[in-house]
């Protein structure tokens, strides 16, 4: 994978994360667990943006999330919540989702060697967004 190709990855990883939070704000009823949601959504935002304008700039497109990833993802959230939309189960669909998040960019950190910085330190701050918002919904379990 090249350093476009990441790129693309972690904007595309951030837009799965918004969409993920929106889903699971539809489900969550807890004012304190909407609070976390909505600032870890305006982080995911931010990684969002700043892949946005550094794609932009090299004359790239932003990579769309493929329509059967929604429905997989909506349908994977449905039924995990079907029989339980407590805190706990929210946070714990959510964690498992950053913890996949974690390994795949930690993989492709350690595999890659960089020659934009810029690429590098986008990457490396998506895996330490991902780790902090594990660590926001810890308390929810």
């Amino acid at each position: 994978m090249n350093e476009i190709e990441i790129l693309k990855e972690v904007n595309q990883n951030a837009k799965v994360g918004m969409e993920g939070i929106d889903l699971t704000l539809e489900k969550a009823v807890d004012s304190k667990l909407k609070n976390t949601l909505y600032n870890q959504k305006d982080e995911y935002q931010n990684i969002y943006s700043r892949t946005s304008e550094l794609l932009h700039d090299l004359n790239e497109e932003n990579k769309d999330i493929p329509p059967l990833q929604k429905a997989m993802a909506w349908m994977g959230i449905q039924m995990s919540t079907l029989p339980n939309a407590s805190n706990s189960k929210l946070a714990e669909i959510l964690i498992q989702g950053n913890d996949m998040g974690i390994i795949k960019g930690t993989k492709l950190l350690n595999n890659m060697n960089f020659k934009n910085p810029e690429i590098e330190n986008v990457l490396k701050d998506f895996i330490t967004l991902q780790q902090e918002n594990i660590d926001g919904l810890k308390k929810f379990l």
